[in-house]
């Protein structure tokens, strides 16, 4: 667990606000932020890209730039631009409960290195031009696999092994992919939503988008694609990086998290967004967004 690793690293608190705890490694570095009393507009800024998780607590993000007002909540990641600026409240903060977060500062040459290499080995269709970073904020939930990689990052970043830096390198890499992916899939959900005759590829996303709740087979798809299955199959994985049903789920519980948060009941988003059970539908939800349905509504219906 990421509190764990942070527990271990945690010394007594200089301040009460924003105290920092930093571990350098190569093109990065790795801060660990307590705050132990409430607090507002506290300013938070970074000359390089900022990637920010939540631990535990609560803070509401303030951007002038961006106009952006949001709750920040553990499972949710926050990613600053490069010279960006944002103020931050502390609801919550107490001196026996802080409001923890950890903040990995990427530089700019280690993000332009990674979307070349995602260029050179997986090119996009040209409908989507090329891998880039997009300089913006950027504000969602962690899966199971962000957050394993996070509770990974924290620990490497601790340790003192010989192949530190080169591990730390290899994660922060992934972790910068993650975030590509990221901007570059909810650009493609636009461009197919806008554009669904584009290609084989926008066909195929538009129609997942317009039929969440009925089973598909990749058979299906790749014949609204004009591809024969297996061209299909490894396109769709290039472009969004998980198998066409996969992305389908994922889909799913992004419209069951938004109508939740609505206050929809939770059965009926279960089987009207294709879930065969309600228990079933629990523990993908909870895969994904760290929480069960039901524990999900509470937060979003106190906050």
């Amino acid at each position: 667990m990421i509190s764990q690793h942070i527990t271990e690293k945690r010394a007594s608190p200089q301040i009460l606000v924003e105290n920092k705890i930093t571990f350098a490694g190569p093109d990065s570095e790795l801060s660990i932020y307590d705050t132990y009393e409430q607090a507002e507009r506290v300013q938070l800024k970074s000359d390089q890209l900022l990637f920010c998780a939540m631990v535990s607590g609560k803070k509401v993000m303030h951007s002038n730039f961006d106009q952006f007002n949001s709750e920040f909540l553990p499972h949710e990641s926050f990613i600053m631009a490069p010279k960006s600026v944002v103020e931050i409240d502390f609801p919550t903060a107490q001196l026996a409960k802080p409001t923890t977060c950890l903040a990995i500062e990427i530089s700019t040459e280690r993000i332009n290195q990674v979307a070349q290499s995602l260029n050179e080995k997986l090119p996009l269709n040209s409908a989507f031009g090329h891998w880039h970073y997009e300089n913006k904020l950027v504000h969602t939930h962690h899966n199971s696999h962000t957050q394993d990689l996070l509770n990974r990052i924290v620990q490497i970043y601790g340790e003192n092994h010989q192949d530190r830096s080169a591990m730390i390198a290899l994660a922060v890499s992934e972790l910068t992919i993650r975030l590509l992916r990221h901007q570059t899939r909810d650009f493609m959900l636009s461009y197919c939503h806008q554009q669904p005759d584009s290609n084989g590829l926008t066909a195929v996303v538009d129609y997942i988008m317009q039929h969440l709740g009925e089973n598909m087979c990749t058979d299906q798809l790749a014949r609204i694609a004009c591809m024969s299955r297996t061209k299909f199959f490894f396109e769709f994985k290039v472009h969004f990086g998980c198998s066409p049903i996969a992305f389908q789920q994922q889909l799913r519980l992004k419209k069951a998290a938004n109508l939740i948060k609505q206050g929809k009941q939770i059965t009926q988003t279960c089987f009207e967004l294709g879930f065969s059970n309600a228990s079933h539908f629990s523990r993908c939800f909870k895969q994904c967004y760290g929480l069960t349905p039901r524990a999900y509504k509470v937060r979003h219906a106190v906050n």
